[in-house]
């Protein structure tokens, strides 16, 4: 059932912060079913904080996406506002679509540099507006100078699939604060893009390096829902020789320099069920978050004026198989008063990756099940002599991933339980930054009599970040989480489906430095709470 549905409905690709506003009001009397329309789509997540400066917009991108063709321009950066200096840069991104479309992948590159990847809600026939904001500031080096534009998000228009993507980008450039003020944090001096290849050369003084890696598994094909697949032995229609274990790794010259889960995205087509996603997408969707690896151990090593070879793959996805999307970046600090910064990578431990899937076969009175356990260990640690003294750095990370797959024959019936760890640990110049990272994912997919398909599922994405330096602590949390169950008739035309649905989304910041709180909640597409907390 899974795949016969997943083919019939999903599409598939999403992704960058939603703009919530405060205004949406609360519909009085939700309708009986889902009608030709629905609330525009929105998330709970705050927006961008912005300073109050002066600012500066430039049009980045404008254009209809009707198929796979890339939109090509160029961008010139505002005379104004800092003329480079600039406190803070935000990207926002507005899109329509109407009539009947799946959610589709789009990235925005400046310079070659991915500076976003987002994926589309899937639209009403009467249609559909959103809006997406993003920090972009960390690519400030990039955008204060004339640069190439391209932008796609791939799309297929028919007699079927009639929904064209009209969306534009703009860049809002804001003046720094004055020098009594606090400054936002030094973005990079430097952001090289991997593009295609692999090889790299960074400057000689570079005295940190981090890569960001934006990993997403869509496309199309099994790894679209990989935390769903299956070893062949067992007998389900997505299947992986190994299992739904997936990690993204990154190799500095063939050796492990780093190792992070995926996050577990929904798309807006995800568990057969678009009725979920209308109103409310799943966590990330709108935002798909680079990956960051912190490579200054290696720093030392790179420092040499050579070329070498940094690779991202994907742990557990299956050879020759479409779906996984890695693009790179690499953020380089520099040290303005050393033409060379030299340093060594003095310890590096890796455990073995552990990644056990144990089939269960099922009966007509039993499930089959799948019980998954996987994990992996990475520390280095490396040194650079920088013009203020040396600087020693270590990076630990530890994954996790305990997962429970249970289905029917023919998949009638089809429920997966899973829990992803990422723990990390810099440790730099006496600072250590350590952030505990916790998605969830508990769903279960039935498909009843009379072709009645419900869904119900439970997301999360949290993230702990504790940071010690001088003798003070300093914690915050970021958690997202998201709950929904929806029913419709499958198998019929858009307007026999009688589908209902309620889904809710509670987004919290806390911690030291204050606090954001913000519950949305819908019914068959109306918007029946919009309260905050704090």
């Amino acid at each position: 059932m899974r795949r016969r549905v997943m083919s019939m409905l999903a599409g598939v690709t999403l992704a960058a912060s939603t703009l919530f506003s405060a205004g949406p009001a609360a519909a009085d009397t939700p309708p009986p079913e889902f009608g030709n329309d629905w609330h525009d789509p929105i998330t709970a997540a705050p927006p961008v904080p912005k300073p109050h400066t002066k600012s500066c917009e430039v049009s980045v991108a404008e254009a209809q996406f009707k198929d796979f063709t890339p939109y090509e321009g160029a961008y010139s950066p505002p005379a104004k506002c800092g003329a480079g200096d600039w406190g803070k840069v935000v990207l926002r991104l507005d899109g329509k679509v109407k009539g009947r479309q799946y959610d589709r992948l789009g990235y925005l590159r400046i310079g070659g540099v991915e500076v976003f990847r987002t994926s589309t809600p899937e639209p009403s026939a009467d249609g559909i507006t959103w809006s997406v904001e993003k920090d972009v500031t960390r690519y400030r080096e990039t955008l204060g100078r004339d640069q190439r534009v391209e932008m796609l998000i791939g799309n297929v228009v028919n007699e079927t699939y009639t929904g064209v993507i009209d969306v534009k980008a703009t860049l809002t450039f804001y003046a720094a604060r004055n020098s009594g003020a606090k400054r936002e944090r030094t973005p990079p001096d430097r952001v090289l893009p991997l593009g295609d290849g692999t090889t790299l050369t960074t400057p000689r003084n570079s005295e940190r390096i981090v890569a960001e890696v934006y990993a997403t598994g869509s496309g199309g094909g099994c790894d679209e829902y990989w935390y769903l697949t299956v070893p062949d032995a067992a007998p389900y229609s997505c299947k992986a020789e190994d299992g739904p274990y997936r990690e993204v790794q990154v190799t500095v010259d063939g050796q492990l320099a780093g190792i992070a889960t995926p996050f577990p995205t929904v798309w807006t087509g995800g568990w057969s069920n678009p009725f979920l996603w209308y109103v409310i997408p799943g966590p990330r969707a709108f935002d798909i978050k680079p990956i960051e690896y912190d490579l200054t151990p290696f720093a030392g090593l790179l420092n040499d004026g050579r070329q070498h070879q940094v690779e991202v793959s994907v742990a557990g996805r299956p050879e020759a198989t479409a779906g996984w999307h890695t693009p790179t970046n690499i953020l380089v600090w520099q040290d303005e008063k050393r033409e060379h910064v030299s340093g060594k990578l003095t310890g590096h431990t890796a455990s073995d990756l552990a990644n056990k899937a144990t089939y269960t076969p099922g009966s007509p009175e039993r499930d089959h099940r799948l019980d998954t356990k996987g994990s992996h260990r990475l520390s280095v640690s490396g040194y650079v002599d920088t013009s203020h003294g040396r600087v020693e750095t270590t990076v630990s990370r530890a994954l996790a991933n305990t997962s429970v797959h249970r289905w029917t024959g023919g998949e009638s019936t089809d429920a997966l339980k899973s829990t992803w760890t990422d723990r990390e640990t810099v440790t730099t110049d006496g600072r250590a930054t350590r952030t505990d990272r916790t998605y969830s994912m508990d769903g279960t997919t039935t498909l009843g009599a009379g072709d009645r398909l419900r869904t119900e599922i439970s997301l999360g994405d949290r993230a702990e970040t504790v940071i010690t330096h001088d003798g003070r602590r300093t914690r915050s949390v970021t958690d997202d989480r998201y709950d929904g169950d929806a029913t419709y008739t499958a198998n019929v035309p858009r307007e026999d489906r009688h589908a209902v649905g309620a889904s809710r989304e509670r987004y919290r910041v806390y911690g030291d430095g204050g606090c954001y709180d913000r519950t949305l909640a819908t019914e068959q597409g109306a918007l029946t709470v919009n309260r905050p907390r704090c």
